[in-house]
């Protein structure tokens, strides 16, 4: 009896002492999970280290520009269009040179040529009174021919521009035909094409027709195509003289 007592006590005592420990290991996870949840329980975003202040930079010079404009290029224009800036030579020889002339293909023997200050010495007397009126200064002329058709073209000289636009407005009549140098007589109490026109301080016309006298029709085409390219080759022999001038001078400018 006394030995199932003793037992008893010491299985009570073994119980105590084992819950005691097994409290005591709990208390030691709750303490360990409390010291873990403690370190990362703190919701709140970290704030990040502030940036060093830079030192504010130096200030920049502003650009310069040059306050010395550059001219604009001369126009070729302004140099074929007032006698005081046209100073280039002007003759028969410097307006139409060569032997003969080409254009899309046709060419043309160069014929006579002439030059004179009397202007109304070399056109009819229906257009002498336009240039007389708006003071031509001279006339040049040259003579074309190709297949049995001839051409003369006439320029007539001015001062200004306004005097040449005028000389062409006012034009009736034609220039004369010039024979020689292998032209004969052409457009001489014949219908002949005749054109006109004007670029800068130069007023041009044309005669055109057969030189074996044969009048020219209004159907005709070769008369008519003839005048057409001696009048284009004499626009682009002036616009030439206003661009070898107007180069000369931008390379003045330059001092190359």
């Amino acid at each position: 009896m006394a030995d199932r007592t003793a037992a008893r006590k010491r299985k009570q005592r073994l119980t105590l002492m084992i819950g005691g420990a097994a409290a005591t290991a709990a208390v030691a996870v709750l303490v360990a999970t409390a010291v873990v949840n403690a370190g990362g329980s703190d919701d709140k975003p970290q704030s990040l280290p502030t940036p060093e202040t830079l030192p504010a930079e130096p200030d920049q010079p502003e650009p310069t520009f040059s306050d010395v404009s550059v001219p604009p290029p001369p126009k070729p224009i302004d140099f074929i269009s007032n006698v005081k800036k046209d100073k280039a030579p002007l003759s028969a020889g410097t307006l139409f040179p060569g032997k003969s002339v080409t254009m899309s293909s046709r060419s043309y023997d160069r014929g006579a040529s002439a030059s004179s200050k009397k202007c109304a010495s070399g056109v009819s007397g229906r257009l002498a009174p336009a240039l007389n009126r708006n003071d031509c200064t001279r006339l040049i002329r040259a003579s074309f021919e190709r297949g049995g058709v001839a051409v003369t073209v006439g320029v007539a000289v001015f001062d200004t521009e306004a005097q040449a636009t005028k000389a062409k407005e006012q034009a009736n009549g034609n220039v004369q035909s010039l024979a020689g140098d292998g032209i004969p007589s052409f457009c001489r109490a014949t219908a002949c094409r005749l054109t006109t026109n004007a670029i800068g301080r130069y007023a041009y016309f044309t005669v055109s027709g057969f030189t074996s006298g044969k009048a020219v029709t209004s159907s005709d085409t070769k008369a008519r195509q003839a005048g057409k390219d001696i009048a284009d080759y004499t626009f682009s022999r002036i616009v030439d003289r206003g661009e070898s001038q107007a180069s000369a001078a931008a390379t003045a400018q330059t001092g190359n």
